[in-house]
C-alpha cells in the first residue's frame, strides 16, 4: 500500500488499523503506551502494597486508585480519547469497590473476569451467527463496510481470526479463575498471570490475526479497486456515447 493510497483511506485507529494494515503489523497502533500501563500497573501495585503493608486492604486499594488517577492524567496530557481514559479508571474504580465491600483482596480481579467473559461470548456468538466480530470492527473503521461478506476467502479469514480471540479470552479465564478460587494465598500468582496474559497475549493474538487476514484483505482491496476502475471506465464510455 502506497502512502497516497493510505492517505485516501479512512482513518482507522488502534487495534483495527494494526489488523487491516497491509504493509506491516504495527504494535503501537494495536496497543498504545497508555493501555500498556493501564493493563498492569494499578493491580500490580495493589498486590505489592497489599503484601508490604501486611495485608492492609485499604492502603492497597488507595495505592491502586492513586496510580490509576495518575495514569488518567498522563493519558489526558497525551490527548488520548477521553472515553478511553474514563472507561479505564471507571473499571478500576468498580474493581476497587468490590474488593473493599467484600474485604477480599482477590475480588479486585473480578471485573477483569467479567470483561473477558463478555468479549469472549461476543466473539463466539458472532462466529456462530456467521458475522465474525473482527470483520465487523475492521469493516466499520476502514470504510470497508460489509463488502467482506461477499468475499468467501476474506470471510473465512475473519472467522478464523475471530476464533483466535475466543481462544485468548478462554485461556485467560482458564488460568486466572482457578488462581482466584484458590484464595488469597495465590494472589501474587494471580496478579502475575493477569499481567502476563494482558498486553503480551493481546499483541500475540493481534499479530496472528494480522497474518491470517492480511493476504485475503489485500486481495479483496485489489479486486475492489479493479472493479471501481472498470466501472469508472464504463461510465466514461457511456457519457461519451
Amino acid at each position: 500500500m502506497t502512502a497516497e493510497e493510505s492517505a485516501r483511506q479512512p482513518k482507522a485507529n488502534g487495534f483495527a488499523q494494526a489488523i487491516a494494515d497491509s504493509g506491516q503489523f504495527r504494535a503501537r497502533a494495536a496497543l498504545g503506551p497508555g493501555a500498556l500501563l493501564d493493563a498492569g500497573l494499578p493491580l500490580a501495585l495493589f498486590t505489592v502494597v497489599y503484601f508490604l503493608t501486611d495485608h492492609d486492604l485499604q492502603v492497597a486499594i488507595w495505592a491502586a486508585l492513586g496510580s490509576g488517577a495518575l495514569l488518567a492524567v498522563i493519558r489526558l496530557a497525551r490527548r488520548e480519547p477521553l472515553q478511553n481514559v474514563i472507561a479505564g479508571f471507571f473499571g478500576l474504580g468498580i474493581a476497587a469497590f468490590l474488593a473493599y465491600r467484600t474485604g477480599r483482596a482477590q475480588d479486585i480481579f473480578l471485573t477483569g473476569f467479567a470483561v473477558n467473559i463478555g468479549y469472549g461470548l461476543a466473539y463466539l456468538i458472532s462466529i456462530v451467527i456467521r458475522w465474525p466480530l473482527l470483520g465487523v470492527i475492521v469493516g466499520l473503521v476502514t470504510g470497508q463496510g460489509t463488502s467482506w461478506r461477499r468475499d468467501p476467502v476474506l470471510f473465512r479469514a475473519y472467522m478464523k481470526a475471530s476464533a483466535l480471540w475466543v481462544a485468548m479470552f478462554a485461556l485467560r479465564l482458564s488460568v486466572q479463575v482457578p488462581l482466584y478460587l484458590a484464595g488469597e494465598d495465590q494472589l501474587g500468582w494471580l496478579a502475575g498471570a493477569r499481567l502476563a496474559m494482558s498486553w503480551p497475549l493481546f499483541l500475540l493474538v493481534a499479530y496472528l490475526s494480522w497474518i491470517i487476514i492480511r493476504p485475503a484483505y489485500q486481495a479483496h482491496q485489489e479486486r475492489e479497486r479493479a472493479t471501481a476502475t472498470t466501472k469508472a471506465a464504463e461510465d466514461a464510455e457511456d457519457a461519451e456515447a
